[in-house]
């Protein structure tokens, strides 16, 4: 019988990098116990030497604290999910202190001998440990890079034979100091460090290598980006070569573009034919009140393009029908759906489907939300759910239903993710899960949605039907796509 063990951000090179681990159940030391001999190393930045959880660290039980149930006796029955919350920040030790025994300890060596050892041909390993986004900026040409935070998860890797002459450097020579005493710890027998680091290596008028892709502007712009190894470089330049089509600048819209805007997504449609009304400026939050009464395409355009000059907006006053929609939907990577009204939902959903675009699908009522990424045929599409919208007064107005202000943010930006997350290809979307929100409980819910064998519009082998102009259920026939 096993449980889940939850490993926090600052523990995971411990656990290869993953984010959970099934060991077996039993108390509480038990499982912490399992989970030591599964990643080696992690017990003692958890327990102290007496055994007791250190005070910094909580452990979490199906989500309450141990030291409200019986502590370390607490019992872990089967399935259940032990949750390690560390404290993020904390005090520093004497640096100078420190520094100074690292100097004393670890072999140093200049840049002027590395040069010489490599015009000699000597057989050595040069390791930058640099963050990625240092790499990126410039590099010394034939090293390899593993930043400092994963180095002694993937040394071995890179580096097999513990009996290889290893020269490690950072920017200026401290870091490298500690990665060489790491890898020193680890049973590597011929390391040193390079004094002065790469900032040495440039002031000597060594060469060095600028990687394409990203100017300095960008790489300022995007460094936390580019510092995530999951991301990276590569990663940065997907997203601004990325395209993709938001349906309304509403509720939905705003806090979705507004932050695909920020991560540098390169070129970001809004169709839309309403304009700002003041109504609208208590959830719309590209809006601002000088600017009631203009096409809310414009005023999007002006906050998007405001907060991030190096992507390119495209305003579609338009509102969305059968006649438009192949044109409008030509050549987007994705859609973000952030309509309120059913003829627009299904007519994303089936353009979506003829033309094998992923939608991220959103909506809101009241106090709740959901988001869900429609995705043929790797999942199911909205009519997968509901084959036809309801009759018309069968679904409330949406002028009359009403919003909390707040939450067309919480699942507009949990659009915002679905779509980095699908450009980037990481993670686990949203595909055949249905997210639901209810603000007031604080409680997010998922529900598992399939696909329908016999869907009229994405069902294998299928003949796509056309489209469809349904009459509209909000408010009147002149009904925005935005909530």
């Amino acid at each position: 019988m096993t449980c889940t063990v939850r490993i926090p951000t600052p523990l995971r090179h411990l656990a290869g990098g993953r984010d959970a681990v099934e060991v077996a159940d039993g108390t509480v030391a038990d499982v912490l116990d399992h989970l030591d001999r599964e990643c080696d190393g992690i017990h003692d930045r958890i327990r102290d030497d007496g055994g007791s959880v250190r005070r910094f660290v909580n452990v979490f039980v199906d989500g309450d604290d141990i030291r409200t149930l019986e502590g370390l006796s607490t019992v872990v029955r089967e399935g259940a999910v032990v949750s390690i919350v560390p404290a993020i920040a904390g005090g520093a030790p004497d640096w100078r202190a420190c520094l100074e025994e690292l100097k004393s300890t670890v072999p140093q060596v200049t840049v002027a001998e590395v040069r010489s050892m490599r015009e000699r041909g000597e057989d050595f390993v040069l390791i930058d440990v640099r963050e990625a986004e240092e790499n990126r900026r410039g590099r010394i040409p034939g090293g390899q890079h593993i930043s400092r935070g994963f180095l002694e998860m993937k040394i071995e890797e890179a580096v097999p034979d513990h009996g290889a002459k290893i020269v490690v450097h950072c920017a200026g020579g401290v870091r490298s100091l500690l990665a060489a005493q790491s890898l020193r710890r680890l049973g590597y027998a011929d390391v040193s460090s390079m004094a002065g680091g790469f900032e040495q290596w440039q002031r000597d008028g060594l060469p060095v290598e600028v990687p394409a892709g990203l100017d300095e502007a960008d790489m300022d712009r995007y460094q936390r980006h580019i510092s995530i190894p999951e991301v990276g470089v590569q990663g940065q330049v997907k997203l601004l070569e990325s395209r993709v089509l938001l349906i309304g600048a509403g509720g939905l819209g705003c806090p979705a573009g507004y932050y695909l805007a920020a991560a540098g997504v390169g070129t970001i449609g809004i169709v839309d034919g309403d304009v700002v009304d003041l109504t609208n400026l208590q959830r719309q939050i590209l809006h601002t009140a000088d600017r009631v009464g203009m096409a809310k395409t414009e005023s999007a355009r002006r906050t998007l393009v405001a907060l991030n000059p190096g992507i390119e907006v495209v305003p579609i006053h338009q509102r969305l029908t059968s006649a438009n929609v192949g044109e409008i939907f030509d050549g987007w990577d994705l859609v973000v759906d952030g309509s309120d009204n059913f003829p627009t939902r299904y007519l994303v959903n089936d353009a979506c489907v003829k033309f094998g675009i992923p939608c991220v699908h959103g909506s809101v009522y009241r106090f709740e939300g959901q988001v869900t990424v429609f995705k043929t045929p790797e999942g199911p599409c909205y009519r997968c759910l509901y084959p036809e919208p309801p009759p018309p007064g069968m679904a409330p107005s949406c002028a009359d239903a009403g919003v909390l202000g707040v939450l067309p943010g919480v699942i507009g930006l949990l659009e915002a993710v679905e779509a980095v997350k699908l450009i980037l290809g990481l993670g686990d979307t949203l595909v055949g899960r249905l997210l639901q929100y209810d603000a007031l409980r604080a409680e997010f819910r998922e529900l598992r949605i399939r696909r329908d064998p016999n869907c009229a519009y994405c069902a294998e082998g299928v003949e796509f039907p056309g489209f469809i102009d349904y009459e509209h259920f909000c408010a009147s026939s002149h009904s925005t796509v935005s909530v």
